[in-house]
């Protein structure tokens, strides 16, 4: 079984394009497990990771593939926790959220996204904001 950690955040529209991602690569269906993570910097309120919009829009894309899903939360710097949990779970691939940017700015992507591609020991997978 093949292991995808999902890094969401609140970003309704990006993280549907990363479920569809996943949902495309070939045999996702039979043999793709995904855990969806979602890092809180800020939580005052002290909401959960499913009721974040952005992993609920995932998580029904995902089991509407009949893709088994998970759901982790944790809190701190992003980009060191989707690290941290994919070398906890042993993960096969991290998929994060790219944005769009200017011209200027396309030879980089977002921070968090950033430092992951940079760091992880893993492939990573990005993923636009478009949807289908």
């Amino acid at each position: 079984m093949y292991h995808v950690l999902l890094a969401v955040d609140e970003t309704e529209s990006r993280a549907v394009a990363q479920a569809n991602a996943i949902i495309d690569l070939s045999e996702a269906k039979a043999d793709v497990r995904v855990t969806l993570l979602h890092s809180f910097t800020d939580n005052p309120s002290g909401a959960s990771a499913p009721q974040v919009t952005g992993v609920r829009r995932a998580k029904d894309a995902l089991e509407a593939a009949k893709i088994e899903t998970d759901i982790v939360e944790a809190s701190g710097n992003p980009a060191d926790t989707i690290l941290d949990v994919a070398e906890d779970r042993n993960v096969n691939c991290i998929c994060v959220g790219g944005r769009k940017r200017s011209p200027a700015g396309k030879a980089l992507f977002g921070s968090v996204a950033q430092s992951v591609i940079l760091t992880a020991k893993r492939p990573v997978l990005v993923a636009g904001e478009g949807q289908r």
